[in-house]
């Protein structure tokens, strides 16, 4: 299981009834799966900003044959 910090912090409290409002979820499961869209959201900005920088060169009918076995 992954370790586990305790923090204190100030948040706006319409702003956190109204993310709770969303999930349906408590204080804490509010909190995480916010965190968690934030860690997405980096990673899909990463992926974006590498888009047209990677050449790939497949062969897109030799990648769809299947065997015959």
């Amino acid at each position: 299981m992954d370790a586990i910090k305790r923090t204190t912090a100030n948040l706006p409290e319409d702003l956190l009834h109204d993310a709770r409002s969303v999930t349906k979820k408590g204080i804490t499961e509010t909190l995480i799966y916010g965190l968690e869209l934030v860690k997405r959201t980096g990673a899909y900005e990463k992926a974006q900003r590498l888009r047209g920088k990677i050449s790939l060169d497949i062969d897109i009918a030799k990648s769809r044959e299947r065997s015959e076995s």
